[in-house]
């Protein structure tokens, strides 16, 4: 069996053949082959012949039909004109119908000769060249490139890859010359924008642009020509800016005289070490700020005042910038105010008395002999040997040490009592038994 019930193609019987014997169906033929190397790489592996014998009776068939029908044209014209003319003409006409008949017969497969001017040409290519179609290649009419000049000091001429570089004919009248040199190509038209194109993309990878022309030509165009767009600009730009700082001599605006013959008729008298003393003034320096600029209602410049490490103006003696200018009333109120808290300030200072000096508490549990009056509380005193106990559980195992340490400086007499009861005394002989 070569398939199962749910993949059968026939119709299923109401009783099967397994229950009632009857109608078994043959087994299907299975081929198969043996194949040696060539054959099964035979392209034309299990192809009849015999079967193209129809394609070519289909375009016979095809044929005797158009044959047919042009004949059931020329007939019917035939008829049409034997019925005007009269029958001594008969004759001639059948034999011009016979041409008719022929010339139409011809033109028959005429589609087929609408690509007579494609030539089919061998192609040099990287892969080891191909077939193509080369359009408007010159006829047995036109004079090959190497024939147009047979002087031997003339244009070369490249056998191999069949160009000639330079023109042939380069007296020659350039309307009447059919071939100028392929390099008449290569600096026209768009074969010229290539290159440019290929320029930039190579210039701006240099730089440390991500371009590249093969790998993404419509990136690389995108850029030339946004390049182009900016450089155009930026000459513009350039240009601009000459003509308004050197003016445009092309213009018909007329130069004063000083400029065109460099010379005036003033005066200038100058002492022994070459400095002015008559006839021209001095000229001050400009700045590149913005000079005698009055805002705000003011009536001086900023900086025009100074006071206590501090610009501002002098009209109203205000050292804010953006103020606005209160004029000799605000000078007054200003006056007012400081000499106000001027007596504030002694006043004051009058009034507070001196301070007392604090009395240092010293504690006695800083000194090295205890006090005899020295009274300590025994719950401090618990209290500073526990946390002794922990500060020394803490040097000894740093796993126990906190991270966030509290630092007081200030040292009670119970947490220094509770230092010298637990200090080790290295002079004590039974100091290894302690702890």
């Amino acid at each position: 069996m070569t398939h199962n019930v749910k993949s059968c193609m026939e119709r299923p019987r109401k009783i099967g053949a397994k229950w009632t014997n009857m109608h078994i169906a043959p087994d299907e033929k299975i081929e198969t082959f043996e194949l040696d190397y060539d054959g099964k790489r035979d392209r034309w592996n299990g192809f009849d012949p015999a079967t193209y014998a129809r394609v070519i009776e289909k375009y016979e068939q095809r044929d005797e039909a158009r044959r047919k029908y042009l004949k059931e044209q020329q007939l019917r014209k035939l008829e049409e004109k034997n019925n005007k003319q009269k029958g001594e003409n008969e004759v001639s006409d059948d034999d011009e119908d016979e041409d008719t008949l022929k010339d139409d017969e011809a033109k028959v497969d005429e589609s087929k000769q609408m690509d007579f001017a494609k030539v089919e040409k061998r192609v040099r290519t990287t892969g080891g060249g191909s077939t193509g179609t080369v359009r408007n290649l010159r006829i047995r009419e036109d004079i090959a490139k190497y024939l147009l000049n047979l002087d031997v000091n003339s244009a070369y001429y490249d056998p191999k890859t069949r160009s000639m570089r330079e023109d042939p004919l380069p007296d020659a009248d350039p309307n009447e010359k059919f071939y100028g040199g392929d390099n008449q190509y290569r600096i026209s038209g768009q074969a010229l924008e290539f290159k440019q194109l290929n320029v930039h993309a190579w210039e701006a990878f240099e730089k440390g642009q991500d371009i590249h022309l093969q790998a993404a030509p419509s990136q690389a165009e995108l850029l030339f020509k946004d390049f182009k767009i900016i450089k155009e600009k930026l000459k513009s730009q350039t240009k601009a800016a000459i003509m308004e700082k050197y003016g445009n001599a092309a213009t018909q605006e007329e130069l004063p005289k000083e400029l065109l013959l460099g010379q005036t008729e003033r005066q200038v008298e100058y002492d022994r070490a070459g400095r002015v003393i008559k006839g021209l003034e001095t000229s001050l320096p400009k700045s590149k700020y913005e000079e005698d600029v009055y805002i705000n209602n003011h009536t001086s410049v900023w900086g025009s005042w100074w006071k206590d490490h501090q610009w501002g103006y002098k009209c109203c003696k205000q050292t804010i910038r953006n103020s606005y200018c209160t004029g000799a009333a605000g000078i007054e109120a200003a006056e007012t105010a400081a000499d106000l808290m001027k007596a504030n300030i002694e006043h004051k200072a009058a009034s507070e008395d001196t301070p007392t000096q604090a009395e240092e508490k010293k504690l006695a549990a800083w000194g090295t002999d205890v006090p005899a009056d020295l009274v300590l509380d025994q719950k401090k005193l618990a209290d500073a040997l526990k946390k002794e106990d922990e500060r020394k559980r803490e040097e000894k195992d740093e796993r126990k040490r906190k991270y966030n340490v509290r630092w007081n400086d200030e040292v009670t007499p119970e947490e220094m009592e509770a230092y010298r009861m637990k200090r080790v005394h290295h002079d004590d002989p039974m100091k290894d038994f302690l702890h």
